[in-house]
């Protein structure tokens, strides 16, 4: 029996399906650790812009951590890889021009006023929490880390809160879906 290209075509395809099921296993050893499919989820695949970076403090009350008007990029793809940056508006120009060549003040400033990461997520839609596992990030003490955060969703604005720092504040990230 001769095969042409659209039969192997055809049985790649068919395949597809059962690939993306086991793409989404973290692990298929004897701990059966899954993660839920992005798609059995309320989505959140697409390009969101930042609304608000917070800190809930202690007393209840809530502080802008990236000044008043932050700027932010957040992008989920549907095969589960993810992209976020969050920037203060304000942040100071090096005077030398020369990123090399800054102070140590310059340099605090642009480490501080920054937060990206990228790398893979998955979404728990019973607990309502989102999983990053970190590739790399502008605080490189979170590289290789895996974070878990609630969410909560309403149609295109979405929000979580990152667990409390030492000093017992707990950042908020806002966002809303531009496609």
């Amino acid at each position: 029996m001769k095969v042409g290209s659209k039969e192997i075509l055809a049985a790649i395809a068919s395949l597809v399906p059962a690939f993306a099921v086991l793409g989404a296993s973290e692990n298929l050893d004897a701990k059966k650790t899954t993660t839920t499919l992005v798609t059995d989820t309320p989505s959140l695949v697409g390009t969101w812009t930042l609304t608000a970076a917070d800190d809930l403090l202690p007393d209840g009350s809530r502080a802008h951590a990236y000044g008043d008007n932050p700027r932010g990029l957040l992008i989920f793809q549907a095969d589960g890889q993810y992209a976020l940056q969050i920037y203060r508006s304000d942040r100071a120009k090096f005077a030398s021009g020369d990123k090399k060549k800054g102070t140590p003040a310059e340099y605090k400033d642009a480490s501080v006023g920054a937060s990206c990461h990228f790398g893979h997520y998955s979404v728990d839609a019973e607990k309502h929490t989102i999983t990053f596992k970190i590739d790399q990030a502008s605080f490189a003490n979170w590289d290789g880390a895996t974070q878990t955060r609630p969410f909560i969703i309403k149609g295109d604005d979405l929000e979580w809160h990152v667990p409390a720092t030492p000093d017992g504040k707990v950042p908020i990230s806002a966002w809303h879906r531009i496609q």
